[in-house]
């Protein structure tokens, strides 16, 4: 019996030592294609590698996607500057809150919840899915935080022109299965979602 306490011990010390909070590395912000040409090359991809992102690369993309690039203004815009909006990394390993001061990801929930993050195939076998959540108590309104989800979409977006990834902004997922997936409360909502990897 003690040695079946014991053995169930270390098991569960495993599996939570499994995943864990990721602290990224500090972003590059000084390399990429110029903007003419990422504008240039900016599409949708709908066909990913499985290949995972490098922790440095996903850096970069959450930097430009939302991050901070002064002390408390960040590089996309919103309205009012509410800055309501949070992003919610699906990765392999699990569900993470980008948390753009501390620059890491703050594990939400432990495994692969891909194929939840969005209706099409591709979405459960791309690298990486991100879920933009709007608070509704922060934001100056709804079509306001819609906009807001725009400049962010389109930052990824030129990121990923920059550095030879590809993307697509989604609207198909199942809202309410994602919700309570993030155990979000009343007054946060996913409006729009994007999918990021190398293209095959």
């Amino acid at each position: 019996m003690n040695k079946l306490i014991i053995f169930l011990s270390f098991a569960l010390l495993a599996t939570t030592l499994g995943a864990q909070d990721i602290q990224l590395p500090a972003p590059d912000k000084k390399g990429g294609r110029t903007l003419m040409q990422a504008l240039s090359e900016r599409k949708s991809t709908r066909e990913f590698q499985e290949k995972e992102l490098p922790n440095n690369v996903l850096a970069n993309l959450l930097w430009a996607a939302n991050g901070f690039n002064r002390e408390d203004k960040r590089t996309a815009p919103t309205a009012n500057n509410r800055q309501e909006l949070e992003l919610y990394v699906v990765l392999k390993s699990g569900i993470y809150l980008y948390k753009a001061k501390e620059n890491n990801l703050k594990l939400v929930k432990k495994g692969d919840y891909r194929k939840s993050a969005g209706t099409q195939a591709f979405v459960a076998d791309a690298p990486v899915n991100i879920l933009f959540v709007s608070d509704s108590e922060k934001a100056s309104s709804k079509n306001y935080a819609y906009t807001d989800c725009g400049f962010v979409a389109q930052n990824i977006y030129l990121f990923c022109a920059s550095e030879g990834l590809g993307a697509v902004v989604r609207g198909s997922y199942n809202k309410k299965e994602l919700e309570e997936l993030l155990q979000l409360p009343a007054n946060k909502e996913v409006l729009l979602s994007q999918t990021v990897g190398y293209p095959k």
